[in-house]
């Protein structure tokens, strides 16, 4: 296991790579073969020997497949290809099938070259973790390998040294350059019981670590991982290349056939013609066409992972350069997600006992809102741990019922007291609670199933960004964004409206978020959820594309979105979408690119003047030119 994965990472340099040195041999020989050709004449027996020898070397890759496709009727590339290059030997053109030789080896040299840079920001996050860390197991402290790491290991970390494992701090604090994780150019504050990850740079304090994950096991892997699969995977575009190309090559091959035939039946010239079809052969050959996709893809999938988004496919970037509306979760997504306490009305007994209460049968709920009434309680020097709860029962979507004292306690939304009080709620009370949820806050009832006892407001912060976030995707195009939230509608209303949402959707169960999402795949057919990849499980899965938020460190993130927004940054997002419109439109422009070149040299052949140069430079001009137009999408960045 051990071996394999080091072996992974180090790979020959590109110059050295065995496929390139046939072709260094092979160009040497046909260097030599013209020299030989100018001083002894075409006609003579060396120059065609060292012209095969270069055609056989340079080709015998390219022949082997070709001839085993041949015999089974296949047709691509190299079929193509080896058909032209035997038939350019057949008929005395021993120089210029062997410059095709070499013309089509350095573009396949050039079609590697650029998929080996494309995944270069993989291999350069291979070697952002260091590959021993200092670890402390008793007394005794000593430098060890990272694959010899066992879970429970302390790592010692020094200042200007980066982490070999994810891990969490047990002692120190520190400063954390996540940048390689997360994409975030900002450190980040680690203490105590915080979580760390691997490749991550310590810029301050010593920190000791308790290794959490084996070293296969890290965030880094698992990103690195994930976007050696995505990039593997074939975009829809690439599938109907492929699609096209079935049909594409026998159709060359059946013109390429007529082209060398049917004009000398008519009374041409037939070595002039079968070279015209050889010609037809080389140039029909789809090398720029096939290559156009997978290039822009990588490149585009690496460059994301780069800035700290996992894109897990080229179908998953295709489709968010197509969105027209995204949804977004309100809580933790738009919001901070840690809501604070900013009101409690007492009505009856006493302010203290009630939120010692509350937070007594909120203690082992996982709500957002339940842990800002526990600190809340925290922060009064209350010790509700001690208070005895009985027969606690969740009320789904309303709340939550408990016995404190032998007396049932009701926590929960105004709804929740709608329906349990016999008279409903008093007037009194209601414009009470509508004068808190105008100002944006979220209230909770407290009382029993006779009377109200207190109002707990809590309020969640925006983020700071989430306007910034929305109001550039509005410039972008997106028709719409909708927030999606189980709060109040006057809390949504007032948070939504400060954000600029467009259209915001409130008092939803976790079902109710799967239905607008499937509503608006039935109006727009292209939407993408934004939420945290835990909760709205549902609702990202309907989607067309889901996006988790704050993927590092959270294995269901990282393994149910689409795409996962390392860094808890929105403002990957118009990023995201950015690239993956220049990611479409940069694959558009090579397809047609591609088309337009073979067109325009296949018109050649009606005044005779297509050869078998001016073929290979069409196909290997036309290939780098789309390889470096999709090793542009390196360069955008995120803003």
């Amino acid at each position: 296991m051990r071996g394999e994965k080091e072996q992974r990472i180090e790979q020959e340099p590109f110059w050295k790579q065995k496929e390139n040195i046939k072709v260094y041999i092979s160009a040497a020989l046909l260097l030599f073969a013209w020299f030989l050709e100018h001083q002894y004449g075409e006609d003579h027996i060396a120059p065609m020997i060292v012209f095969a020898a270069s055609i056989l070397i340079g080709g015998y890759t390219l022949f082997r497949k070709g001839l085993k496709n041949l015999s089974k009727f296949q047709f691509d590339m190299s079929t193509l290809m080896t058909i032209a290059i035997i038939g350019a030997a057949l008929i005395g053109e021993w120089s210029e099938g062997a410059t095709v030789v070499i013309l089509f080896a350095i573009s396949e040299a050039l079609e590697r070259f650029s998929m080996d840079k494309a995944r270069e920001s993989i291999e350069s996050l291979m070697d952002i973790a260091p590959k021993e860390a200092l670890i402390r197991r008793g007394t005794r402290e000593f430098p060890i390998n990272v694959y010899d790491i066992q879970v429970g290991d302390i790592m010692i970390v020094k200042p200007g040294q980066k982490l070999a494992m994810d891990g969490t701090v047990i002692k120190g604090t520190s400063t954390l350059n996540q940048a390689a994780i997360t994409g975030e150019s900002v450190p980040v504050t680690k203490t105590i019981d915080d979580e760390v990850f691997a490749g991550t740079l310590n810029e301050e304090g010593l920190l000791e670590i308790r290794v959490t994950k084996l070293v296969e096991d890290t965030t880094l892997s698992k990103i690195i991982h994930l976007v050696e699969e995505a990039q593997a995977e074939r975009a829809p575009s690439q599938a109907f290349i492929d699609k096209f190309a079935k049909y594409y090559t026998p159709a060359i091959v059946v013109l390429a056939f007529l082209i060398a035939i049917i004009p000398p039946l008519l009374g041409g010239d037939w070595s002039t013609w079968i070279y015209q079809g050889l010609s037809v052969l080389v140039v029909g050959c789809p090398c720029a066409l096939v290559i156009s996709t997978p290039v822009s893809v990588v490149t585009a999938i690496g460059n994301a992972a780069r800035n700290g988004v996992l894109i897990k496919g080229g179908i998953h970037l295709e489709k968010t350069g197509s969105l027209k509306v995204i949804a977004f979760d309100k809580t933790g997504t738009l919001t901070k997600g840690i809501p604070v306490v900013t009101d409690i009305v007492t009505f009856d007994g006493n302010e203290n006992e009630l939120l010692a209460i509350t937070a007594a049968i909120e203690k082992g709920s996982q709500h957002p809102l339940a842990s800002a009434i526990m600190k809340k309680a925290e922060a009064n020097g209350l010790n509700f741990n001690d208070i005895a709860v009985e027969e606690l029962h969740s009320l789904t979507g309303k709340g939550i019922k408990a016995r404190v004292k032998n007396e049932m306690y009701y926590v929960g939304s105004p709804n929740l007291f709608k329906e349990i009080l016999p008279d409903g709620i008093d007037n009194t009370i209601t414009e009470k609670i509508s004068s808190l949820q105008i100002q944006g806050k979220t209230v909770m009832i407290i009382g029993t199933a006779n009377e109200i006892l207190c109002l707990i407001a809590v309020a969640d912060q925006i983020r700071e960004t989430s306007n910034e976030v929305i109001r550039k995707l509005h410039e972008l195009g997106i028709e719409k964004t909708v927030m999606l939230t189980g709060d109040n509608e006057r809390t949504a209303n007032a948070i939504g409206k400060e954000i600029g949402i467009s259209e915001i959707k409130a008092d939803l169960l976790p079902e109710d978020k799967l239905n607008i999402i499937k509503e608006l795949r039935e109006k727009y057919h292209s939407v993408a959820m934004v939420g945290d990849g835990v909760n709205d499980a549902p609702a990202l899965a309907a989607s067309n594309i889901g996006v988790a938020m704050g993927g590092a460190g959270t294995d269901t993130a990282l393994e149910t979105a689409d795409i996962a927004l390392m860094s808890d940054d929105l403002r990957k997002l118009p990023f995201t979408i950015k690239l993956s419109r220049k990611a479409l439109e940069t694959i558009k422009q090579n397809i047609a690119f591609s088309l337009i070149v073979k067109i325009l040299a296949l018109l050649l052949v009606v005044p005779g003047w297509l050869t078998l140069w001016i073929a290979i430079f069409a196909d290997m001009g036309a290939t780098l030119i789309v390889t470096l137009n999709s090793l542009r999408l390196m360069k955008i960045k995120d803003q």
